[in-house]
């Protein structure tokens, strides 16, 4: 399977920002554990903190590949647009986050996007993009 994972705003920070909740690894160091565990899959990674191009990434990705692992960060609970990108592609997409949302503040309890995936993964530190591999390829 191709699989792509999608992160996005400060994501790219993971390992710096708020360790307490994101953990101390990069999501460079992880992806190189993902990759190793699954030699039999293509996984593919893109980083923005831009919605434009989140857009742009599912909308490449969602036509040519088997699934998408998504962590919209704080668009999540914003983005319509990211909703009904997910919505125009054929791949099927799981949602991840790192920490457990609906521990945190209020705002972060409602996803505009979870309607537009096959499920959602949270509060499993970093593993929760393993798990949604394992969604996507079982």
């Amino acid at each position: 399977m191709n699989i792509q994972i999608i992160n996005g705003p400060n994501l790219n920070l993971l390992g710096r920002r708020e360790p307490g909740i994101y953990g101390s690894s990069s999501f460079e160091d992880y992806l190189t554990e993902l990759r190793a565990r699954y030699p039999q899959h293509q996984i593919d990674y893109f980083q923005s903190n831009s919605e434009g191009a989140l857009i742009d990434k599912i909308h490449e990705a969602g036509f040519c590949c088997d699934g998408i692992v998504l962590n919209a960060g704080a668009y999540t609970h914003t983005s319509v647009a990211l909703h009904d990108a997910l919505r125009a592609v054929p791949a099927p997409a799981v949602e991840v986050h790192i920490s457990n949302v609906h521990t945190r503040e209020e705002f972060r309890h409602k996803s505009l996007i979870s309607a537009a995936c096959r499920g959602v993964i949270c509060g499993f530190g970093l593993d929760s993009y393993r798990l949604a591999i394992e969604a996507l390829t079982a």
